[in-house]
């Protein structure tokens, strides 16, 4: 009888051991798992809303409000223990750590009514887990800030678009979008910007006349883009590539409308095509824009800027998804994503060759394509919105940290 009443002890506390700490374990991966995705989930808000090219920080608390939702409704996607979390399991602080221009997204759930099996016999039938993760967005243009080491970016599905280091929005000569030496954003008021006053001011069109770029080429002008070499810097993509009407015909185009995954860094060199092409480019440019953007000549097919609270784009940006928008159900409906986002590099003048085309890249400019941009006759112009803005400088060294999908600004966890 003693031996029995022993073993039973025993073998409820192996039961325990076996059972409810695995359990215990299996939950707290659960729980490590949620905080991760929530985290990333707000810190790529903080990066696709264009707070972080907002070194004032005025849009740091609208873009804020957004990511908490966003943390939130991810968490509560993920299982925890058997059951789903609840927005009461999911904690935020009241506002984003780090800097303007590279938050931290701290997230902590935790569940404190985990079920136990056999330990009950012990008298222990709750048991708590938690856990918590913290996410950044990196932009390099406040590095120099921090005074602290600058770490270039690197940025896929950029579009074969090379802009000069030129403020579009101010006719004062010299004026740049980003430091060339420390890659400092100049013109935070650039964030939000769309063409839309007449001459100076342009919308982003081809710099070489009637799309031929052979050597010598024109000199570097506001808004005015070189097309990058397919043979070297900008490999045009060979799967996943979109169907369109009219249909792709040129790897000009494919780089357009497709994803380039050759990843370019910031800081990094590039070079211009200076093939002999003519002007053909700009109906290339018309259609592959259509494309990537959904859009025909039918109002309202593709993505929009969300305007509902202002009477200009500004940040946190959202974006209305139009009648061509392919995702089911987004239609007429604010997203955070949209095909229409791309990705453009800047390039330091200085280092322009007028005889080779080569240049060194300085920054990106993230650019919404809005879907009234391309006009008939095609003129290869692109009527864009700047809403994200990510410069380097020649003082970036070190490995470049691949950025957040085609978003020059990274995402990244910090920790655990």
């Amino acid at each position: 009888m003693l031996v029995a009443v022993v073993m039973l002890f025993v073998v409820g506390a192996m039961a325990a051991l076996s059972i409810d700490v695995v359990t215990l374990y299996t939950a707290r991966s659960e729980a490590q798992l949620a905080a991760d995705s929530a985290a990333l989930a707000a810190a790529r808000v903080l990066a696709n809303s264009g707070a972080t090219s907002d070194t004032t920080g005025a849009t740091m608390a609208k873009a804020w409000n957004l990511a908490q939702a966003v943390a939130i409704q991810v968490a509560e996607q993920n299982e925890v223990g058997g059951r789903n979390l609840t927005a009461a399991e999911v904690t935020l602080p009241p506002a984003p750590g780090g800097t303007n221009t590279n938050p931290t997204v701290t997230v902590r759930v935790q569940r404190t009514d985990l079920p136990t099996f056999f330990a009950r016999i012990w008298g222990t039938t709750l048991l708590t887990v938690a856990a918590s993760a913290t996410a950044e967005a990196y932009n390099p243009s406040g590095a120099n800030a921090l005074s602290g080491k600058t770490i270039p970016v690197a940025t896929a599905c950029v579009k074969p678009w090379l802009l000069p280091n030129i403020d579009p929005s101010n006719t004062t000569p010299g004026s740049t979008i980003f430091d060339p030496d420390t890659g400092a954003i100049l013109t935070t008021s650039l964030l939000g910007w769309t063409y839309n006053t007449p001459t100076p001011n342009k919308p982003m069109s081809l710099a070489c006349p009637a799309g031929d770029c052979t050597p010598p080429l024109p000199a570097p002008a506001a808004w005015s883009y070189y097309p990058g070499d397919d043979a070297t810097t900008f490999p045009h993509p060979t799967r996943s590539l979109p169907s369109c009407t009219p249909a792709l015909t040129t790897n000009y185009q494919e780089s357009i409308a497709g994803c380039i995954e050759t990843p370019i860094a910031c800081h990094g060199p590039a070079n211009i095509d200076i093939s002999p092409y003519g002007p053909v480019r700009n109906t290339e440019t018309a259609d592959a824009v259509n494309c990537l953007t959904h859009a025909t000549n039918t109002p309202g097919d593709g993505d929009q800027v969300d305007l509902t609270a202002a009477a200009a784009p500004s940040p946190p940006f959202q974006f209305l998804a139009g009648t061509g928008n392919p995702v089911a159900g987004a239609i007429g409906k604010d997203v955070l994503i949209s095909s229409s986002v791309v990705t453009v590099p800047v390039f330091d003048v200085a280092t322009f060759n007028s005889s080779t085309g080569n240049v060194q890249i300085v920054g990106f400019v993230q650019l919404f394509l809005n879907p009234d941009s391309i006009a008939t006759p095609a003129t290869g112009n692109v009527n864009a919105t700047v809403i994200n803005m990510a410069g380097c400088g020649a003082d970036a060294s070190g490995q470049p940290i691949l950025g957040n999908g085609a978003s020059p600004v990274a995402v990244r966890l910090i920790s655990p």
